[in-house]
């Protein structure tokens, strides 16, 4: 069954490809607005697992409205929210059995409940799934620390192909540098390397 992993080159979304793996043909899926070229970290990632490897283009209004959405608020996660389900959506209209991301049990944001993800499979006819909607931020580490080669650091050191840093570049484009920064905590990224 063919599988669309929302994917960022990170190290949730390559776990939950290596947790797929078994059950489903996976297609690693960057989702991107266009507004940079940072999809190509997660093409690069997806090509060094041995995965297909897709991308979808969003609607750049979503990207605008979400930027202001966050610029309003002081803080990214409606935002981030807001993109991630444009994301699922866009994918779910791909010719797949199933979707899925890499969402963690302890994810603040993005989250998916119960009903948007039965949403999801009613008007689009998928499966969507989660694979580490179980697993903590711990037991995360511990795989990844076990199977991945991994790089980590702040959000602005660590390319990687999610559409974080195209927001970020469309905040600074239009309110300046001092506003991505007040907007988005300092937080760590990752960048998968490959397996170990």
């Amino acid at each position: 069954m063919e599988l669309a992993l929302l994917y960022s080159g990170g190290k949730d979304s390559t776990l939950a490809a290596l947790l797929l793996d078994s059950f489903y043909d996976v297609t690693l899926v960057t989702a991107h607005f266009g507004i940079t070229d940072d999809w190509v970290h997660a093409r690069d990632a997806a090509d060094r697992l041995g995965y297909e490897f897709d991308v979808v283009e969003l609607d750049e209004a979503v990207a605008r409205e979400a930027a202001e959405q966050m610029v309003n608020d002081g803080y990214p996660r409606n935002g981030i929210q807001q993109v991630h389900e444009h994301a699922l959506e866009r994918i779910a209209e791909l010719d797949v059995a199933a979707i899925a991301d890499g969402t963690r049990r302890d994810d603040r944001v993005p989250t998916i409940s119960r009903a948007q993800a039965q949403s999801l499979e009613d008007r689009h006819d998928v499966d969507y799934l989660a694979p580490l909607s179980g697993f903590g931020r711990r037991a995360v580490d511990r795989l990844v620390d076990s199977t991945l080669n991994v790089e980590s650091g702040p959000s602005e050191r660590i390319t990687k192909g999610d559409y974080e840093a195209e927001l970020r570049a469309m905040i600074a484009d239009k309110h300046g540098q001092d506003t991505v920064e007040s907007v988005f905590p300092d937080h760590v990224q990752t960048y998968v390397r490959g397996l170990k």
